[in-house]
């Protein structure tokens, strides 16, 4: 089964929490904390599997959650860090968030990685809370959370050469021809559902790889037949090919509704490299046929796609243009990224809201996520961290009251002034 568009889900490992442990040792006069902290959790990353040619695995299984960081133990024993998960994906796959639709990351590369979510950060063991004023802390941080986010996942199949035409004209033919692919081929509209790869070798250590779209019709940029779903794999073509019926009535008519329906769907397609070919030469009739359209097409091939007759030579020529096409990319300069000027962002914002306020922050968040508020200690260590922040004297300027909600992390707590 062809599947080529998945939508996941993402939630990287949590943090191990940190532990509160002290030193109990026979003829040991002083003890002391030694809880050790807890592993960072697991990070999920998106991965290039050059094995794979759809998004099958990923469609099945669209929610994956990340390993956890070990607990932190007594004696300094500091947790281990959650394993990271690798998503295999085809090379060409596009991501892209799954609310905004903004592209994050293009893999084409065969060691293509992306990293989708990162693992939570570890609690702190109670021995680095060891200060000249508390020598002994009874607590420690939870771990925190690891992030969440929803992707859609997009493949756009890498090939040489697209082959485009109308249905029944003979794609699926021409590419079992040249090469080990064994596409469906029967006498009716649409036998093709889904692109086929096929990889041609011309001796010498060149390989071409061609790719069978989906009969395209008029309207396929609308969204009619197939060619609106697999129109998208042409755009990483480096070449064309309009493969048309050579006892077609109208071939200049057809000629031109596939190029207006590439250009419709995308206007860098319309710049493509692209060669006119005229299928089916072991009709008869067609020999005749395409000696009156030759007059007007020029620098068309006349093939056979079931004998052999002029592949040979179209090869050698789509070898050419890819080479060519190949040399001019390799030969484009990477633009120097302009240097990123530092831009200040506050640690942390107050917003009024009913009942009180709002208070967002990563620094902030974080603090209050790996509070444990079922430990007092813990909870007296989160307000002197706020107050060295400079929360409180914020509140007062923004004319906090006595007993006001203050929503920080998603945790409500409650305002007092002293």
């Amino acid at each position: 089964m062809f599947i080529d568009r998945a939508r996941i889900r993402l939630t990287a490992g949590a943090g191990g929490k940190g532990c509160c442990s002290f030193r109990r040792e026979k003829y040991v006069a002083h003890g002391g904390p030694n809880g050790g902290d807890g592993g960072d959790g697991g990070d999920i990353s998106i991965q290039v599997d050059d094995h794979l040619s759809s998004l099958l695995d990923v469609h099945f299984h669209s929610h994956w959650k990340g390993n956890r960081g070990v607990h932190g133990r007594g004696s300094d024993c500091h947790g281990k860090k959650g394993e990271d998960i690798f998503i295999k994906v085809p090379p060409g796959t596009v991501i892209r968030d799954w609310e905004s639709k903004e592209i994050l990351s293009d893999l084409t590369d065969p060691d293509g990685c992306f990293l989708a979510v990162s693992g939570g950060k570890g609690g702190r063991g109670n021995a680095r809370f060891t200060t000249s004023t508390d020598r002994a802390p009874r607590f420690a941080e939870l771990g925190e959370p690891g992030q969440f986010a929803e992707f859609s996942l997009e493949l756009k199949v890498i090939a040489d050469v697209g082959l485009v035409g109308l249905p029944n004209a003979g794609k699926s033919t021409l590419l079992s021809r040249v090469s080990a692919a064994r596409p469906k081929i029967a006498d009716y509209p649409f036998t093709t559902l889904s692109p086929n790869l096929g990889v041609v070798n011309l001796g010498d250590f060149r390989t071409l790889t061609i790719a069978d779209i989906p009969g395209i019709i008029e309207g396929a940029a609308d969204g009619k037949g197939l060619g609106h779903d697999f129109l998208r794999h042409i755009e990483r073509t480096k070449v064309l090919v309009f493969l048309i019926d050579a006892g077609d009535e109208s071939p200049s008519e057809t000629l031109a509704v596939l190029e207006n329906e590439l250009a419709q769907y995308s206007a860098v397609l319309a710049t493509r490299s692209k060669h006119i070919v005229f299928n089916k030469a072991d009709v008869t009739e067609n020999r005749e046929r395409f000696a009156e359209v030759s007059k007007t097409i020029e620098g068309a091939f006349f093939i056979s796609a079931v004998t052999g007759e002029g592949v040979g030579a179209l090869l050698e020529t789509l070898w050419g243009s890819v080479d060519r096409v190949r040399k001019e990319e390799a030969g484009i300069e990477i633009p120097v990224a302009p240097e990123v000027e530092y831009v200040y962002e506050a640690p942390y914002s107050v917003d009024k809201a009913e009942g009180g306020f709002v208070v967002t922050g990563k620094a902030i968040d974080r603090t209050v996520m790996m509070t444990d508020f079922t430990n007092d200690d813990a909870v007296r260590h989160m307000q002197k961290t706020l107050d060295k922040m400079g929360l409180f004297k914020a509140l007062k300027r923004m004319g906090a009251k006595e007993g006001q909600s203050i929503v920080v992390g998603g945790v409500e707590l409650e305002y007092r002034s002293d």
